[in-house]
């Protein structure tokens, strides 16, 4: 059915990818992050006050939020309510543990909260993997401002962490699925890690057949080379290589 990707990808390929930053004034970190036709609105701020069940314990926190914008789908997606986030809670709760697993939370400068905010503009498969790379750089700029504005002394980021899809359509193991790939997968997993190579969370599902341990390996070596790639990216758009 897929015997050429959209763009003549090759099943190893990344879509396009780019992570503009400082793309919102108030924010004190941003980031616009493109994968293929999935666009992502990325935004960090931070607020000198934690929740009652983490006051008195001297360290931040870092939590996430996602939605999709109503026109970010060819059907209209009903926006949301605060009684309705069934798979937006699911998603805000992976970026929120993704970031926090490379962020020092005991020197954040105190009893402080950083929020991070993903909204989806427009919706084309990946939109939680394009969040987690997006908030990555969104944070670490948020962070930067801090330091700047003499908060703490170092980042509390010690770490990067990215994330990227790959899944088995027809028969074939591939990278990055957009949604006609991922609407029809056989397989189709999920996987974030940091810059030394260690998984963060894989979320990986049999959605038509079962897998063995030898194609669980494919999967998760495709999905580290392309992870490394997006790790490469974060560096270069924040001048760290």
């Amino acid at each position: 059915m897929f015997a050429t990707r959209i763009g003549n990808r090759k099943d190893r390929e990344l879509r396009p990818v780019t992570l503009e930053r400082a793309v919102m004034k108030n924010a004190a970190g941003s980031c616009l992050v493109k994968c293929g036709d999935t666009h992502v609105l990325c935004s960090a701020t931070i607020e000198e006050r934690v929740g009652s069940w983490r006051k008195g314990s001297g360290k931040g926190w870092l939590t996430a939020e996602y939605a999709m914008l109503p026109a970010s789908t060819a059907k209209r997606t009903p926006r949301e309510t605060k009684g309705r986030k069934g798979r937006s809670q699911e998603i805000e709760r992976l970026i929120g543990r993704s970031l926090r697993n490379v962020c020092d939370l005991s020197n954040m400068g105190g009893e402080v909260t950083m929020t991070i905010d993903c909204d989806v503009l427009q919706a084309d498969g990946g939109t939680r993997t394009a969040s987690i790379t997006g908030a990555w750089v969104a944070a670490y700029d948020a962070f930067e401002a801090w330091k700047a504005a003499g908060k703490v002394k170092v980042n509390p980021l010690f770490g990067q962490v990215a994330a990227v899809s790959v899944g088995l359509v027809d028969g074939r193991l591939l990278l990055d699925l957009d949604y006609r790939e991922d609407s029809s997968a056989e397989i189709d997993m999920n996987v974030v890690m940091n810059a030394k190579g260690e998984f963060v969370e894989v979320q990986g599902t049999g959605e038509q057949v079962p897998f063995s341990r030898a194609r669980l390996n494919d999967m998760l070596d495709m999905a580290e080379e392309g992870i490394g790639r997006l790790l490469t990216l974060q560096r270069q758009v924040l001048g760290l290589e």
